[in-house]
């Protein structure tokens, strides 16, 4: 997206370096962490204020110095231990989205347990001493599958996401009436430290409808949000997401006079508050390991410190996308994110320190009175011994185990399959089998989502997906199996195609032009009880030479205390891992991801079971290594 220029970035860590010598002298005011622990134990009644060039808080002038941390993205075990990390960099106030498809998976049941906790979240970061801004969304982008919201609403196939449509509003308000009530009694004025709440999440860009934005706000109000409410856009997206009553904050990379001054066109006498300035980038399949300049951050940072705004890192700490939860993008282009969201941020993906964090906690403590905290240790990490498969499973095997399948005359895409309880499926694969009794040009008119493999009498002939024109099978008498595995890449999370998203085959596909019918259908979106299914079933020894599409199942040993590691899978082509049942994501050897984080909380002493599903062709052995390795570094400007 950007290009690196080596002479720019030497520019730039001497204008770092001097800034750093004079940023003090420089600074209009200075924050004071003593006052922050006072006001804690006032009397809240004004809440954060946003009337006038500077932020208040009970009256008191207040810079907010945020990082953003996704609880959702991080064991909970270790949620503590980035928190502490924050606040050691010398930032006051964390940030975090909530992703409304994890805690509302089926339409009408909820999950606010265990790592989807978010009230112990934003309670651990006040007895830490933080201050939270929320964004509750209900979408919220992050590079995360359909922006956080649930698939099942494109069951509908009249949805208009992030509209006034009945279909959509009605399940947001069912979704807003189990969540803001948790939160409610966790804001600032009833003695929480929730401080400002977001309303929804860069509609500017987006803007479909002049109605949503307010309508949004208001189902915040009657719900019991009180806190100062606020919007988050780039500049293009400002003047669409603009709403009266809110305050605007903006989204960038790079200063510019320019945003703000346009910003400040908005808004007359407000605080000027950057909700994300984006301290890295996402990496997408294919592509390279984007990074930023450690000097050129510092540099950002302190000329938005100096002009007297407030600001949010994002992110601090990115995390992982586990399982199937990545986005994507698709701007002329389908390209899908990696599992890894390290995102170059303060602190790597396993939530180790980076030159940023120094180079930031160095700055900070410049314009901070007090000593910032002491610095929590590193987490270790271990190497343990590779993992040799020993069993394995053809997928055509597992069919066997996997429940009765469905038969339709007409393909069904993944969200209208009538699986979860009528909620239809939402990530992994789905399968399609049908009868030929031809050869000839198998084309699917672009109706793939996102990947296929496509096998006749369960041989691999070739695969399609978004650019394929049409795939050659071989003439043969009489009749013969079609097999479809279709592989969904992950939704868009940011754009103009969010209605678009549903997966699997979203219409026909043809042979020599005419549509095929009567299929049998699997929906294997390999959850828990998938593995369980297949557990009490004898698999077979791994062969010299195993082709996928198959399970292959291995024993990864910890001798004592479980730590974290990094998976590679060199040889394998593409596939998911599974750790004791946990999915920690996708692996394909196009890279820039060549290892896949595994914590150590989901280990234990003793034997793991590690089984990865692999489309392709197995490797020999799966390697466990104490560093991660994410690709080809690319410096964007």
């Amino acid at each position: 997206m950007w290009s690196g220029s080596s002479r720019r970035r030497d520019q730039r860590r001497k204008l770092s370096l001097l800034l750093l010598a004079v940023i003090s002298f420089l600074l209009v005011r200075r924050f004071n962490w003593s006052e922050l622990a006072s006001i804690r134990h006032w009397n809240r009644h004004l809440g954060l204020q946003a009337e006038g060039p500077n932020f208040l808080l009970e009256g008191s002038n207040f810079q907010i110095l945020g990082g953003s941390i996704h609880y959702f993205r991080v064991p909970r075990e270790y949620w503590r231990d980035r928190l502490l990390k924050l606040k050691a960099c010398g930032l006051n106030t964390l940030t975090t989205y909530i992703p409304w498809n994890l805690h509302e998976p089926e339409r009408g049941k909820f999950n606010f347990s265990g790592n989807l906790d978010v009230e112990a979240f934003v309670q651990m970061a006040a007895d830490i001493g933080l201050w939270v801004i929320l964004r509750p969304g209900p979408y919220i982008c992050s590079e995360w599958d359909l922006g956080g919201l649930p698939s099942w609403l494109l069951q509908d196939s009249h949805m208009e996401l992030r509209t006034t449509y009945d279909g959509f509003i009605s399940a947001v308000d069912r979704y807003f009436n189990h969540l803001i009530p948790r939160v409610v009694p966790l804001q600032y004025k009833q003695g929480g430290p929730i401080i400002a709440v977001q309303v929804e999440n860069e509609y500017g860009s987006y803007d479909k409808d002049s109605n949503y934005m307010p309508y949004i706000k208001t189902a915040l109000l009657n719900r019991g949000i009180v806190e100062l409410l606020m919007t988050s856009d780039n500049k293009d997206g400002l003047s669409g997401g603009f709403l009266e009553g809110v305050l605007a904050t903006v989204n960038l990379k790079h200063v510019d006079s320019m945003i703000f001054n346009y910003l400040h066109s908005f808004q007359e006498n407000k605080p000027t508050m950057v909700t994300e300035y984006w301290t890295g980038w996402f990496d997408t399949w294919g592509g390279p390991h984007n990074i930023v300049d450690a000097d050129d951050v510092v540099v950002t940072v302190s000329s938005i410190i100096q002009m007297g705004a407030s600001l949010n890192l994002y992110m601090f700490h990115g995390g992982t996308n586990f399982g199937f939860m990545n986005g994507a993008q698709h701007f002329g282009e389908y390209k899908a994110d990696v599992t890894s969201y390290d995102y170059d941020a303060v602190l790597t993906e396993a939530g180790d320190y980076t030159p940023k964090f120094f180079k930031l906690r160095e700055f900070f403590s410049t314009i901070i009175d007090n000593p910032l905290p002491h610095l929590p240790a590193t987490m270790p990490k271990a190497s343990y011994h590779a993992v040799k498969p020993s069993h394995y499973m053809s997928l055509w095997d597992a069919l066997e185990h996997v429940g009765k399948p469905f038969e339709s005359e007409k393909p069904i895409n993944m969200e209208n399959l009538s699986v979860n309880q009528g909620n239809g499926q939402s990530y992994g694969y789905i399968l399609y089998e049908t009868s030929i009794y031809e050869g000839g040009t198998l084309s699917s008119k672009d109706h793939i989502r996102d990947r296929a493999q496509v096998f006749v009498n369960r041989i691999y002939i070739g695969h399609m997906d978004y650019g394929s024109e049409g795939l050659p099978i071989l003439k043969s008498q009489g009749h013969r199996k079609l097999s479809i595995l279709v592989e969904n890449r992950g939704r868009v999370n940011y754009g103009q195609m969010l209605n678009e998203q549903r997966k699997g085959l979203i219409g026909d596909i043809y042979l020599n032009e005419s549509p095929l019918r009567n299929f049998k259908i699997y929906s294997l979106e390999m959850k828990e009880n998938f593995f369980q299914s297949l557990s009490s079933i004898k698999w077979n020894q791994v062969p010299e030479e195993a082709l996928g599409p198959a399970f292959f199942r291995g024993t990864l040993h910890v001798d004592s205390i479980a730590l974290d590691t990094f998976l590679k899978l060199e040889g394998w082509v593409k596939g998911v891992v599974f750790i004791n049942g946990r999915n920690l994501g996708r692996f394909w050897n196009i890279g820039p991801q060549e290892t896949l984080y595994l914590p150590g909380p989901w280990l234990h002493s003793g034997d793991n079971e590690v089984i990865v599903f692999e489309e392709q062709k197995s490797g020999m052995i799966i390697q466990s290594m104490d560093t991660p390795y994410l690709g080809r570094s690319h410096y964007i400007d």
